[in-house]
């Protein structure tokens, strides 16, 4: 075929519509589940849709991406909610993000977090380090990076936080100590918003019926169950599991780079240098409870909870009960046994290693002028969400059309 697409996640799948849109369907895309969605799959667990791979919400920020998908599930199947996320630290539960709103903490901890913005590195203009931990307390201050930054991260992505670069953290805003007072002093919160500070969310379905419905539409140009094991740049072929082999003009691949077994004919120090790309895994659990909360969902760095952050499910998904929390792979064995509903996630969160960005630039650039295009989360081992996938695998078929 012309193009054959790896994944049929939200990247894989908007490729292949946006082709098929444009009248291209010289096409193929081989997923390794029974189902498609990737990472924004939904099950039907106690009676109602849960998210197996974790929180994924539709962000209202980009009117274009809204507006494809639209396009498979109209508007009105979708409820819009303005974010209302909260953090527990220190036994404050506060909004998020957490240096805007220090103000809701007790008034204790108010002057101890004012102190130590007040001498952090970054506003007192010492030079910026180079060392993950090192940056958390130059930019955020002590209190900041020993509550919040710190135990969350190594939560969520790893214990030895320093093998991570800053290069994906410059966006986070200097925490200045004299907004930070005014803040406290005035009790608002000040900044900007973070990301889903409005999003969609469907009501009859879980985020994976948007997903099912994209496939529903390229039905006749795609297979299940083909979990791609080999890949040989040379004749542009790729090998599944079972045995088959497919070739094309050009791959588009979506999925892990570090999930084929078998890379055929890519120079020794690129092909190396993927097994340094790393990744975290993480579980979702199901718990049937309504907690007493309007929230859509917590975060948890106190190291002593195995989970790093919970769902509130009855909050957005209508007509359900209970939330789910998301536990990185390394801490399931604090949990104790029970029969909950779970799921694991063997690639959730690329990590943003030291080396990362030299050795994804050197892979991408020498893939594509091979014709093949890494595209999405892994194919590009960027953490996007899905919102931020579906505009680029636009832009890559618009381009392509």
């Amino acid at each position: 075929m012309k193009y054959l697409i790896l994944g049929a996640g939200p990247a894989g799948l908007t490729v292949a519509n946006r082709l098929k849109q444009a009248g291209i369907t010289d096409f193929l895309v081989l997923e390794k589940e029974e189902t498609a969605g990737g990472l924004c799959r939904s099950a039907e667990v106690d009676g109602s849709p849960l998210d197996i791979g974790g929180g994924h919400f539709l962000d209202v920020c980009r009117p274009t991406v809204n507006e494809f998908l639209f396009g498979f599930m109209p508007e009105e199947e979708w409820d819009k909610y303005d974010r209302d996320s909260r953090i527990i630290v220190n036994g404050n539960l506060i909004n998020h993000p957490l240096e805007a709103n220090i103000w809701q903490m007790k008034i204790e901890d108010q002057v101890e977090y004012l102190k130590s913005i007040a001498v952090a590195g970054c506003n007192l203009g010492t030079e910026m380090p180079k060392m993950f931990i090192d940056w958390i307390y130059w930019k955020l201050g002590s209190k900041i990076a020993e509550e919040y930054m710190i135990p969350y991260n190594q939560k969520i992505f790893d214990k030895e936080l320093d093998q991570l670069g800053t290069y994906w953290l410059e966006k986070l805003p200097n925490v200045s100590f004299e907004e930070t007072l005014l803040s406290c002093l005035t009790k608002k919160a000040y900044g900007t918003q973070p990301g889903h500070a409005q999003f969609y969310y469907p009501k009859k379905y879980g985020y994976g019926e948007v997903w099912l419905r994209m496939a529903d539409a390229i039905k006749d140009n795609i297979e299940y169950n083909k979990f791609v094991r080999g890949i040989d740049f040379k004749t542009k072929t790729v090998t599944t599991a079972d045995g088959c082999r497919y070739q094309a003009q050009m791959i588009i691949n979506t999925a892990p780079w570090t999930a084929f077994d078998e890379i055929v004919n890519m120079p020794d120090n690129i092909r190396q240098s993927i097994g340094d790309l790393k990744y975290s895994s993480i579980q979702i659990e199901y718990v049937a409870e309504n907690l007493d909360t309007s929230c859509h969902w917590i975060y948890y760095p106190d190291p002593g909870l195995s989970y790093h952050r919970i769902l509130v499910r009855h909050n957005f998904c209508l007509n359900s009960k209970g939330y789910w929390t998301e536990t990185n792979s390394e801490r399931i064995n604090m949990e104790k046994p029970n029969s909950n509903f779970k799921y694991m996630n063997q690639y959730a969160y690329p990590l943003n290693t030291i080396k990362k960005p030299e050795i994804i630039k050197k892979l991408l650039d020498w893939s594509r002028k091979q014709g093949v295009i890494g595209l999405g989360r892994w194919g590009e081992h960027q953490h996007y969400n899905s919102d931020v996938t579906v505009e680029l695998a636009m832009k890559l078929a618009d381009k392509l059309a």
